[in-house]
């Protein structure tokens, strides 16, 4: 096992670096598309209800597939950022964390 990394040393590590970068990066650019799909969506029914309440079929407006669009998008946002983590993030992670502590495995519960 290596010498215990200092705070500042942690910090400075690329590795680190690179983790914090990305994650600062994938947080920010979903976090502006859910947010511009959500306010969009209200915006929309703020300034332009003839247009939402317009019939497709039946009782089924355009308001109703827009509403029911913005929910899904908002699970798959959220399964993007857990693909990501599951596949980037989480490697990233124990590579510093083995950098920083040594060997992760002793600490993982077994399942």
């Amino acid at each position: 096992m290596s010498k215990k990394m200092s705070t500042q040393e942690i910090l400075e590590d690329k590795d680190f670096q690179s983790l914090s970068g990305q994650k600062f990066a994938m947080s920010t650019i979903l976090t502006i598309l859910e947010l511009v799909l959500y306010f969009g969506f209200i915006a929309l029914i703020a300034f332009n209800k003839p247009f939402l309440s317009q019939k497709l079929s039946g009782a089924i407006t355009v308001g109703i597939p827009i509403a029911v669009g913005t929910i899904i998008l908002s699970w798959i946002f959220t399964g993007i950022y857990i693909r990501w983590a599951n596949n980037t993030y989480d490697v990233l992670v124990k590579k510093v964390k083995e950098k920083i502590i040594g060997n992760t495995q002793r600490f993982l519960p077994v399942v």
